[in-house]
């Protein structure tokens, strides 16, 4: 579903939809290694972001686009496109609330792999 958020409640599990909700992740890999960002996913399919690492946090960062699908039991993929040019996407395993995601750009691709955790 482009530009909008899914709302899909398949599996009840997962919460059922992000939307409303803010998930912490923490990248072990990759550039971003051991750093901690804030998601909160809006019911107008858009997502506001941040780093909050030390203890200055980082700028809110808005994208007017974000994907929030279910791929299986336990199990959602998000997608957005950054204003940076980069292209975050992440799997979210709330089984053991692991997540692993790629980003990249037109000259740039990454693996990462992490752990994360439903705020709110």
């Amino acid at each position: 579903m482009s530009g909008a958020a899914s709302t899909d409640t398949r599996s009840p599990a997962t919460f059922g939809s992000l939307i409303g909700k803010t998930v912490r992740w923490t990248f072990e890999d990759g550039p971003v290694a051991g750093k901690t960002y804030e998601h909160t996913f809006n019911a107008d399919g858009s997502v506001v972001y941040r780093s909050i690492e030390g203890t200055k946090p980082g700028k809110t960062t808005r994208e007017k686009q974000c994907a929030v699908d279910s791929v299986g039991e336990d199990v959602v993929v998000i997608s957005y496109l950054a204003s940076s040019g980069y292209t975050l996407t992440v799997i979210l395993d709330f089984r053991d609330h692991r997540m692993v995601g790629f980003a990249s750009n037109e000259k740039e691709w990454y693996r990462q792999q992490g752990t994360f955790e439903l705020c709110r």
